[in-house]
C-alpha cells in the first residue's frame, strides 16, 4: 500500500454519548489502521457527554487523544477541534456509530496519487446488513435550489472507476488534511446538526478539487442514533430546513438571490397553509443569519483570490459530477 502522498492517517471522531458504539467501533478501526501500515492517531473530539464516553476511553484505549468540549456544540464545532489538533497528512472523519471492514483503507489510497483529490467517501450499509445506507451523491435541483439528498451506485463495479460525488458523507470520508485546513474545516453556523458536509464539499468542488465515491469499500452505519436519542423530531426538521437555506444562501450566484428569497417566500406559504410551522421557524431562525452569511460569502471569494483560485460556481460544479456519471452509468437509490 506504499502512496507517497499519503504519509499517514488521523482519525477524528465527533462523539456525544457513544459509549457504547465506541467500544464497538475502535477494535476494528485499529485493526484497520493496522492493516493500512501507516503512522496513525486516533482523536475523539467529545461534545460534553453525559454517559461515561470518556472515562471509558481513558481507562481502555489509552492511546487514544480524546479533547472535551466545555460545552455542548453541536457536530461541527466538535469535528473541527479533533480536524485542528490532527498531526497526519490525511484524515478519516468518523462518526461515533461507524464501523470499519479489516481493508478499509486498501482501496482509497489511489485517489490521492491526484493532486486535485479533496476526499474520498465510500458505500455506507446498515450495522447488520447490507442494505445500502448511503452511496455516492447526485445532485439534483429543485427550482433554483440544489438538494441535499440524491444516492447512486454504479450499475456496473469495475476495478479502477474513478466517480465523482456532489459531497462527502460526514459519517465516514477520508481527506486531505492540508486541503481541509485551508477551507477551515466545517462551517460552524451549521451547528447543532445536518447539511454541514454538503456545504464543505461544495466549498472544494468550487475551489477546483475533486470528491470521490469508492463502491467497493464499505462501512457499517447505526443510522443517526445520537441525533434521534437527544433531539425531538419537529426541532430536527426546523434545524435541517434552516441548514438548507444556509448553504443557498452561501453558494447561489448573488444574480439569482433576489429570486430564490422569492421562491423561499412562496415556500413558506405553502408550508403554512399546510400547517408545517416547523418551516415557518426555519425561515425566521435564517433571515437573522444572512449578514453573517453574506460576509461568508466575500470571506470564500476572497480566500480564492488569495490563493489564485478561480472558483467555480455551484452549477459548474454540479455539472463536472454529472458528466462524469453519465459516462460510467449509474442508478440512483430511493
Amino acid at each position: 500500500m506504499s502512496h507517497p502522498a499519503v504519509s499517514g492517517i488521523s482519525v477524528v471522531i465527533p462523539n456525544y454519548n457513544g459509549r457504547y458504539w465506541l467500544g464497538e467501533v475502535i477494535p476494528p478501526l485499529l485493526n484497520a489502521l493496522e492493516k493500512a501500515a501507516l503512522p496513525s492517531e486516533i482523536i475523539v473530539s467529545d461534545d460534553r457527554s453525559t454517559d461515561d464516553s470518556v472515562s471509558f476511553l481513558q481507562s481502555t484505549y489509552p492511546c487514544v487523544l480524546v479533547i472535551s468540549n466545555p460545552d455542548n456544540l453541536g457536530f461541527a464545532p466538535t469535528i473541527n477541534k479533533g480536524i485542528f489538533a490532527s498531526r497526519h497528512s490525511h484524515i478519516l472523519l468518523l462518526n461515533s456509530d461507524v464501523k470499519l471492514t479489516p481493508d478499509f483503507f486498501g482501496g482509497l489510497m489511489r485517489y490521492f496519487d491526484k493532486e486535485d483529490t479533496f476526499g474520498v467517501m465510500t458505500r455506507i450499509i446498515g450495522w447488520d446488513d447490507d442494505i445500502i445506507q448511503d452511496g455516492g451523491k447526485y445532485p439534483f435541483y429543485h427550482g433554483l435550489k440544489i438538494k441535499t439528498s440524491g444516492n447512486y451506485v454504479p450499475v456496473e463495479e469495475r476495478p479502477g472507476q474513478w466517480l465523482y460525488s456532489m459531497y462527502l458523507s460526514g459519517a465516514c470520508a477520508l481527506v486531505d488534511r492540508e486541503k481541509i485546513m485551508l477551507l477551515q474545516g466545517f462551517d460552524e453556523i451549521f451547528a447543532p446538526f445536518y447539511i454541514e458536509d454538503y456545504e464543505l464539499s461544495i466549498r472544494a468542488w468550487r475551489f477546483g478539487w475533486k470528491c470521490y465515491y469508492d463502491h467497493s469499500t464499505v462501512c457499517r452505519h447505526k443510522e443517526s442514533v445520537t441525533i434521534k436519542a437527544k433531539v425531538k423530531r419537529d426541532q430536527i426538521r426546523q434545524i435541517y430546513y434552516r441548514n438548507k437555506m444556509y448553504l443557498q444562501a452561501l453558494h447561489l450566484p448573488g444574480i439569482l438571490l433576489p429570486v430564490w428569497h422569492i421562491q423561499l417566500f412562496f415556500e413558506c406559504l405553502l408550508n403554512l397553509l399546510a400547517f408545517r410551522f416547523y418551516y415557518i421557524r426555519a425561515v425566521f431562525q435564517y433571515l437573522p443569519r444572512w449578514p453573517a452569511l453574506y460576509a461568508k460569502r466575500k470571506a470564500f471569494r476572497t480566500l480564492g483570490r488569495q490563493k489564485g483560485r478561480e472558483l467555480l460556481s455551484l452549477k459548474q460544479a454540479a455539472k463536472l459530477v454529472l458528466d462524469n456519471l453519465s459516462q460510467v452509468g449509474v442508478k440512483l437509490l430511493k
